[in-house]
């Protein structure tokens, strides 16, 4: 798999189906490991992706021809009795990343969650991560109450930069009136009360050891901003982002009565 040339066609065709061969899990593997750069400790072998598909979670892949681009693996959890689905991965190479292969993974595994009868996907990811951000707020409609200082201990991947691996939740609450607007490309009805910023620079800080500090700083001066507000019975209802690639997490309570 080369994971560095796109498909000859300027916008790829690009098709999500269920994977369920040792084969493609190896591929899977593959994938892991260009998008992540872990190291052996941290990698999910095939064995998991297997065991993903057949407890009930999911596994589809996102395919430009027989080329595999991009996956979302995500596994069966119960919270207070309630099912629901944990998507535990989502990778796309980097090629087709600004082909909204990531949307379209996330699109297909809420289609199958609703056929399944599933109200509701979490996930977890880096709140400084403004793309990720933006896109599971302002156009999946996920909302976060929840934030996991360090959730995954030290990582080795570049991409993490070194930081403590704060993550935040998303809950997608899978047919609830924000998602559906959001869905249909509407504006659901925010009362935001509050904001939490993220400059563009950050990657630049997270990538360079002379401004790496700088990086650590503003992580934890937006934890604590971040678990201040969920305390307070406050959630993210939204996010921004400006002409010059700033986030803004949009803070409030937010209606609808979702809870597990």
């Amino acid at each position: 798999m080369n994971g560095s040339t796109p498909a000859t066609q300027p916008t790829p065709i690009i098709r999500i189906e269920p994977l369920t061969t040792i084969e493609q899990f190896d591929r899977c593997v593959e994938l892991q490991e260009i998008v992540w750069h872990y190291d052996i400790a941290s990698m999910m072998t095939q064995k998991v992706f297997l065991l993903a598909a057949h407890i009930g979670g999911q596994v589809l892949g996102a395919f430009d021809g027989n080329t595999l681009v991009g996956y979302a693996m995500s596994l069966p959890g119960v919270r207070n009795g309630h099912a629901y689905l944990h998507s535990h991965h989502l990778a796309v190479l980097a090629d087709w990343r600004n082909y909204g292969v990531g949307r379209r993974l996330k699109l297909a595994q809420r289609d199958d969650a609703l056929a399944r009868g599933f109200a509701m996907m979490e996930w977890t990811f880096d709140p400084l991560e403004i793309k990720n951000a933006h896109l599971n707020f302002a156009r999946l409609g996920a909302i976060s109450r929840r934030y996991m200082p360090n959730f995954y201990g030290t990582s080795v991947s570049p991409l993490h930069g070194g930081l403590p691996t704060d993550r935040i939740v998303a809950e997608w609450w899978l047919n609830s009136d924000r998602v559906t607007r959001i869905l249909a490309g509407e504006q659901p009805t925010m009362h935001v009360t509050e904001h939490v910023d993220v400059p563009a620079e950050i990657a630049e800080w997270k990538a360079s050891d002379a401004t790496r500090a700088r990086a650590r700083a503003l992580q934890a001066a937006n934890q604590a901003a971040l678990q201040s507000a969920f305390a307070r019975g406050l959630a993210v209802i939204g996010y921004e982002r400006n002409a010059h690639d700033d986030g803004r997490f949009l803070l409030g309570v937010w209606n609808e009565p979702f809870v597990y």
